[in-house]
């Protein structure tokens, strides 16, 4: 079993100490009865020693919602379930982590998405035992890859996602995967709160690319401005 990097253990102490703005201003209302999470999972790379990767999943093209998005593993609570139990069920249905490989560091504030009225709570933990994993629902889940950190934190990496309606929002393109919105956010504040994160001209940008414009189209199939 391998220990994870102290940088990792900084996360959340850092994050909570100094709270991204984006954590108070989509707090979840106190009568929010939709909540879900999503695992963070992070674990030493299986390609480089020394390295540290993250599991990311592509939704399935033919969801109704976030189709074709990339995401973190996760979904809904189920009644008795807590974030952490649900986050480890999700990645094992999803994506076959066996939960007793994975070291639960802690979870962060939930954050709500109002499209979905879903609180969210983000789970980061270390898989100490890593194994081979796929694809287990392709329901819910077309791909799954483990992204280096290293990769990430690329400048040459980043960039800011615009779309209609005026959105502006962190961006990565990596193991061919394009990552925006609530991943990509998450991703953003995790390379802060590690000091993983190197300086990145903000200025760049890219449109979204249009399999991901669904949900700024009107019933008419129109794009929103």
């Amino acid at each position: 079993m391998t220990r994870p990097p102290v940088w990792l253990g900084q996360v959340i102490p850092s994050l909570l100490a100094d709270l991204p703005d984006w954590f108070t201003r989509f707090a979840p209302p106190e009568d929010c009865r939709r909540h879900s999470a999503v695992l963070m999972l992070l674990g030493p790379s299986a390609d480089e020693p020394g390295e540290v990767d993250i599991v990311l999943t592509e939704r399935s093209h033919t969801l109704r919602s976030h189709a074709a998005q990339v995401s973190f593993p996760g979904g809904k609570l189920e009644p008795g379930e807590d974030a952490v139990a649900a986050a480890l069920r999700e990645t094992w249905e999803e994506v076959g982590v066996e939960p007793e490989t994975v070291e639960v560091i802690g979870t962060w504030p939930p954050l709500y998405l109002t499209p979905s009225s879903n609180a969210v709570t983000p789970v980061l933990a270390w898989w100490s035992a890593p194994h081979a994993i796929g694809v287990v629902d392709p329901g819910e889940v077309a791909a799954v890859a483990r992204v280096p950190v290293r990769d990430l934190a690329d400048p040459a990496n980043r960039f800011t996602v615009t779309a209609p309606r005026g959105y502006r929002g962190p961006g990565f393109e990596v193991c061919d995967l394009f990552v925006w919105g609530f991943t990509a956010g998450l991703l953003d504040v995790l390379l802060t709160a590690s000091g993983q994160d190197q300086a990145w001209d903000e200025g760049v940008t890219r449109s979204l690319p249009m399999r991901h414009l669904r949900p700024f189209l009107d019933a008419r199939g129109r794009r929103e401005e």
